[in-house]
């Protein structure tokens, strides 16, 4: 078999196919420029180089983080400090070094809203009748009880592979009485590619604890996937949100713009705007197996952007309904690709995008 050049890797990682292209007796040049083209066609027009980037992750245990660089500049970190409520990704840059996410505490001229609103992360507001979506440092004494945690419990692997990397880790969902619910095994992969491409893939598997017999993932607005984005990131056509400087706007697969995305299904959404007058984007992309595909979204104006597909009679004024549940030897598992772009891809491009991610996940 012949050996696998950088553009077929670099193609066949970042079209999301997990698969080789089959040999067909032409030209190291010519094969070489037909990955290229196959990788840009399904990265939405975006070109792939042969010199693919380098992504590297250090796990830094004695800080309760793991940082992950591409070619040795800042791409996101997972952390579990002891003031957060569960572990996130934070922040999250761009190839040219835009910081997409809120602060963490927030910055001067930030809003300060939602505390609990910190990176990237995936939790839910009823299970079994605990709020784990709004927990923080902010929730008083009295109402910690009513809340759950999400507890990293173990890095098990942290790995890099040329222009990929693998992080694995286990936490642990428990309730504000104590009791694990679910036990989490959550597998990032962290991506790059030529022309300002950067990905996330988190594949999440939830399963019920011991004792629990079902856990229950009643019908609620607060979930699942969320991120909180900086201020130029904001859609400003939300009422009562416009920010000066605030640029972002709203797209879902189905064609909606702006607030009209909230309470709506899509395969993708993705919030485009400029910082410091240049295309930035970020992008959420479902998967076909995913529990409540499409999912519904519960993206605003305010700079939360939240994949929800189990709060469905919240979100469509009670015309669906699913609430959810994981018994026990039952996982669930929710499939999710992050782009993060130093541009503003068309629908179609996304179209592409999203097909890439449904061929990988789906085989996954």
């Amino acid at each position: 078999m012949d050996k696998e050049s950088a553009v077929q890797r670099d193609a066949r990682y970042t079209t999301g196919t997990g698969q080789r292209v089959p040999g067909t007796g032409s030209t190291r040049t010519q094969r070489t420029a037909t990955m290229a083209l196959v990788g840009a066609l399904a990265l939405g027009g975006i070109a792939v180089s042969a010199q693919a980037p380098k992504v590297a992750i250090r796990s830094l245990p004695a800080e309760k983080k793991v940082e992950v660089t591409v070619d040795g500049k800042p791409f996101t970190t997972y952390m579990w400090p002891d003031t957060l409520e569960k572990p996130v990704l934070y922040p999250i840059s761009t190839a040219a070094g835009t910081v997409i996410t809120r602060g963490f505490p927030t910055l001067p001229g930030e809003r300060t809203d939602h505390p609990h609103h910190v990176g990237l992360w995936f939790n839910y507001g009823d299970v079994d009748g605990f709020d784990f979506w709004n927990n923080s440092d902010a929730i008083k004494p009295d109402q910690k009880p009513k809340m759950g945690s999400v507890k990293h419990r173990e890095v098990v692997k942290a790995e890099s592979k040329g222009d990929h990397a693998t992080l694995q880790v286990k936490a642990d969902w428990v309730s504000g009485d104590g009791k694990t619910r679910l036990h989490e095994t959550t597998t990032f992969t962290f991506r790059a590619a030529a022309g300002g491409v950067r990905m996330i893939d988190r594949v999440t598997t939830l399963a019920a604890a011991r004792g629990t017999g079902t856990v229950k993932l009643t019908d609620n607005k607060e979930g699942t996937l969320g991120l909180r984005v900086i201020r130029a990131l904001e859609d400003p056509d939300e009422k009562g949100n416009t920010a000066a400087g605030s640029t972002g706007k709203y797209l879902s697969s189905e064609g909606k713009v702006g607030k009209d995305v909230w309470g709506t299904r899509g395969t993708w959404t993705k919030l485009s705007g400029q910082v410091d007058g240049k295309d930035v984007t970020v992008a959420i992309i479902d998967s076909p197996g995913n529990p409540g595909y499409p999912t519904y979204w519960h993206a605003r104006g305010y700079g939360l952007f939240a994949a929800n597909p189990l709060g469905q009679a919240a979100l469509s004024n009670n015309k669906d309904t699913l609430n959810f549940s994981i018994s026990e030897g039952k996982p669930a598992t929710f499939r999710y690709r992050i782009l993060v772009l130093d541009a503003n891809p068309t629908a179609e491009q996304m179209q592409k995008y999203a097909a890439g991610w449904a061929a990988t996940s789906n085989g996954s």
